[in-house]
């Protein structure tokens, strides 16, 4: 896309998406947690008892850095890890009581973040924005899943999360 003066889309994603982290950061930090530390605590309260090797592939990231994700949330008191019933090399990740006593709070703090980031905007105009970035998501997916993507379960828990 060619900016004719305007701004690139890739820009304005990036930019659009660094500022809502680092809003979210400095508003969740009260709380101890950082995006990425919400992001997989979203994912654990909708999937209870997922495997850190499984919650790699649904955060797109390196199974070396949920490990140390999870060890840092771990002695945080947010996560407990317990060996599985069927096989006890594979770690099951559940959410504890604090986790689960915080993702209320937390959970709105990321609400108002999305207000404000939307703020200005009809309804129609948000749901179209939501509607072209989910296209964007598609086309771009070369068919491989995509967190978040229309269609999977992370775009559903983030629309009920946010």
């Amino acid at each position: 896309m060619k900016s004719g003066g305007t701004i690139p889309l890739g820009i304005l994603i990036h930019h659009a998406a660094r500022l809502m982290q680092k809003r979210f950061e400095l508003r969740a930090a009260d709380y101890g947690l950082s995006s990425a530390q919400w992001r997989l605590l979203v994912r654990l309260i909708k999937d209870e008892g997922v495997a850190q090797k499984r919650l790699a592939e649904l955060l797109e990231i390196e199974p070396i850095s949920v490990s140390r994700l999870l060890d840092r949330m771990e002695e945080g008191g947010w996560i407990e890890r317990r060996a599985s019933s069927e096989d006890r090399r594979v770690r099951m990740v559940f959410a504890t009581e604090k986790a689960r006593g915080a993702f209320g709070k937390v959970k709105e703090v990321a609400g108002t973040i999305y207000d404000e980031a939307l703020a200005g905007l009809s309804e129609a105009e948000r749901k179209t924005l939501v509607h072209a970035l989910e296209t964007i998501v598609a086309n771009l997916a070369d068919g491989e899943p995509v967190c978040g993507a229309p269609g999977r379960d992370d775009a559903t828990a983030a629309r009920e999360t946010n």
